[in-house]
């Protein structure tokens, strides 16, 4: 069977010691933090008003997008193989559903 790594293509450009000093959230240190930092501070030196720092957030929104993207096509490529090599899902082990069927009475 062909893996498929889960790494990014994109290198992490900011180290740990950067995102604790710029106290960039954990759910965020990502490929993109090294934009969040910048544009964290340019949003904090405007109080967070909308129109300032667009393009630093356009920055990185594109960067988030991409990875999200990427992701994307590297779940598509595993299903595909999956599909190849015939693996199916057992009975018992049933995906749970993103919407609950409605109740009847």
């Amino acid at each position: 069977m062909e893996e498929v790594k889960l790494e990014s293509s994109k290198p992490m450009v900011a180290s740990r010691e950067e995102m604790v000093e710029a106290r960039v959230p954990l759910a965020y240190r990502d490929q993109c933090a090294h934009l969040l930092i910048p544009l964290n501070k340019c949003r904090s030196a405007e109080m967070y008003l909308p129109w300032k720092c667009e393009s630093e957030r356009h920055v990185y929104e594109k960067c988030e997008y991409e990875l999200v993207m990427e992701r994307i096509l590297k779940m598509q490529k595993i299903k595909e193989n999956q599909e190849k090599l015939g693996i199916q899902k057992e009975k018992g082990g049933a995906a749970i559903p993103l919407f609950p069927s409605p109740a009847t009475s």
